[in-house]
């Protein structure tokens, strides 16, 4: 743990079975009447913006405009017509509503609307970037990201082949919107990879370099969530308690890792999606428990302390000290293979359609990957390598 730390989580959580119902009076404190909704052609299809468009019923918000366009990467294309159509307009404030490529878009979206001059694929540009944003009220579809409670968002430029994280501490939402019904209609699969997001997510938090009692709090209560729902909302998708719990971990892990940063996990992820194409919440899920082994010898405290909120305190009290960091591990596994039996949740890369010739290009870019910093022990290409192979293969 650092001799000191920073914790910071700018954003207005409102959750609950009806927390759409506030989203008038949220507009309405921040002085926004026209918003312009980004979303997803999946979440337009899905009804979810007739339940939003609802709400807006009795008040005097009008929705200027929506944009159910946005593809898996929020490219930069989407995002300047996004902005040329804020103008057009006259929209005051920004809704995203789906998961995190469009919360992301929205986010980028609205720092490009704040000031035109920022190019926004080049990161010192948009870090140094001081202004005021517009309004944005983010509204999760999937239980995963966190992108809601955030300070970065990751675009796209697939022309040039570029995919780029952008932080700025003006970048969150004002407020987020955490309502189960939200997230109700996500399929199986969707739901089993977004809750292993969700799941990385917190389980980094409490095992990386920038790890700090607060941000343990927040992804310690996630785990126990997770553990606790993540099957239970695959088997039975319309249970809204569940759901909730579920998107409330998300949440939580999100506000913990955008504090203690994440590490290896990801930055073998980041680089597996840059050169196969794998969606994220499965690359996560394939990485996350070879990646704990790898680590085991620096971070093994940290996961003996995590499996309380695995498996309760009284399964805990019967695990011998020194057995308890191996056994949270090992409950992952059992996780990720009720999983693979719910919905195919895959477990190996082979299964993706990963060809081997790939596996050291997936190296050498994970040891460059941002998230490598943060993680406790420092690894190079044959290490990474190494863990790539058995999750190749399983």
């Amino acid at each position: 743990m650092a001799d000191n730390f920073r914790f910071h989580c700018p954003v207005k959580i409102v959750s609950g079975t009806t927390a759409l119902e506030k989203l008038p009076s949220e507009f309405k404190q921040l002085n926004a009447k026209r918003p312009l909704i980004v979303t997803d052609p999946g979440v337009s299809g899905a009804g979810l913006l007739d339940l939003i468009n609802s709400t807006f019923t009795d008040s005097d918000i009008t929705v200027a405009v929506t944009y159910d366009r946005v593809p898996a990467d929020s490219p930069l294309s989407s995002i300047l017509e996004i902005v040329e159509l804020y103008h057009q307009h006259a929209c005051d404030s920004f809704l995203a509503v789906g998961g995190g490529s469009a919360i992301d878009t929205a986010k980028a979206a609205n720092i490009k609307v704040t000031d035109r001059d920022i190019d926004l694929m080049h990161f010192k540009s948009v870090l140094r970037m001081n202004k005021t944003t517009q309004p944005l009220i983010a509204i999760p579809t999937t239980a995963g990201t966190g992108s809601e409670v955030t300070s970065a968002a990751v675009i796209s430029n697939p022309d040039k082949g570029i995919k780029l994280s952008l932080i700025n501490p003006q970048i969150p939402p004002n407020t987020a919107i955490i309502d189960p019904r939200m997230t109700a209609t996500l399929p199986p699969g969707l739901t089993a990879s977004t809750g292993m997001d969700a799941l990385t997510h917190a389980v980094e938090a409490c095992i990386g370099t920038q790890k700090n009692p607060i941000s343990d709090a927040y992804a310690g209560s996630a785990i126990r969530l997770i553990a606790r729902n993540l099957v239970e909302v695959v088997q039975n998708g319309g249970n809204l308690e569940a759901r909730l719990s579920m998107a409330n971990a998300a949440t939580m892990a999100g506000i913990a890792f955008s504090n203690s940063m994440v590490g290896m996990v990801h930055a073998l992820g980041h680089a597996t999606g840059a050169v196969c194409h794998i969606p994220h919440g499965i690359a996560m899920s394939l990485y996350l428990a070879d990646t704990l082994e790898f680590n085991l010898d620096t971070v093994s405290g940290f996961l003996g302390d995590l499996l309380p909120e695995w498996v309760g305190i009284e399964e805990t009290a019967g695990t011998p000290v020194a057995d308890r960091p191996t056994r949270f591990i090992e409950g992952i596994r059992q996780m990720r293979r009720k999983l693979n039996q719910l919905c195919q949740l895959p477990l190996t890369l082979r299964e993706m359609g990963v060809t081997e010739d790939k596996l050291e290009e997936i190296a050498r870019i994970a040891i460059t990957d941002g998230a490598a910093y943060y993680n406790r022990k420092k690894f190079n290409e044959a290490d990474a390598l190494t863990v790539i192979r058995r999750v190749y293969a399983a």
